[in-house]
């Protein structure tokens, strides 16, 4: 399906906030023992509290945010299993706390959503999150993720090498702790900026 045939709207009514999203994941968290990604969580729900404590926004992007007129929806795609949407979600979820009411957050889940997703695929993947960019009129205006790339080109880097393909995310994760947020946040100053 074409992206213009998707009703973003349905599917912005449809998503939820950051709160419901974590009071979703920390059910998930303590939930059933047969959940197939049940051994993700623990690490991932660590990863997003982490990010959520220690956040340090960008001045500049805040300042764009700021100055850009109108309001803007942003519908995030995403799962709690996913250890990127771990690091960049509650990246995106300050962002729109401190946008003083300008940017309105939501989120919808992958699994939940595939026509959604497929049309907004990575290199012919699923590849999650997925920051759709709406105006207030739900137009689609932009898409970013599934992470920086930087984070990106090394996770291609690694998939590609046989001897580092099998442990490719403990390298990502690393990654993500050193750049602490800093490129996703350069990224998304430069789609501010359209």
């Amino acid at each position: 399906m074409e992206k213009e045939a998707i009703d973003y709207g349905f599917y912005l009514a449809k998503g939820i906030d950051f709160s419901s999203y974590k009071e979703n994941f920390e059910k998930e968290l303590n939930g059933s023992d047969e959940n197939p990604y049940k051994q993700y969580l623990p690490m991932n729900w660590q990863r997003l509290s982490r990010i959520e404590r220690t956040i340090q926004l960008n001045a500049d992007l805040l300042a764009a945010i700021a100055a850009k007129a109108g309001k803007q929806n942003w519908l995030v795609i995403s799962e709690h299993w996913c250890g990127d949407a771990a690091q960049i979600v509650p990246v995106l979820a300050a962002l729109a706390q401190a946008s003083a009411g300008k940017i309105n957050l939501k989120l919808v889940y992958r699994d939940q959503n595939l026509e959604l997703m497929d049309a907004h695929l990575t290199n012919g993947g699923r590849s999650i999150p997925k920051l759709l960019i709406l105006n207030e009129s739900n137009e689609l205006q932009s898409t970013w993720g599934p992470r920086p790339v930087e984070a990106q080109d090394l996770v291609v880097q690694l998939k590609n090498n046989p001897e580092t393909a099998a442990n490719y995310a403990e390298e990502l994760h690393k990654w993500y702790a050193y750049d602490k947020q800093v490129k996703i946040q350069e990224e998304l100053l430069k789609l501010m900026k359209f």
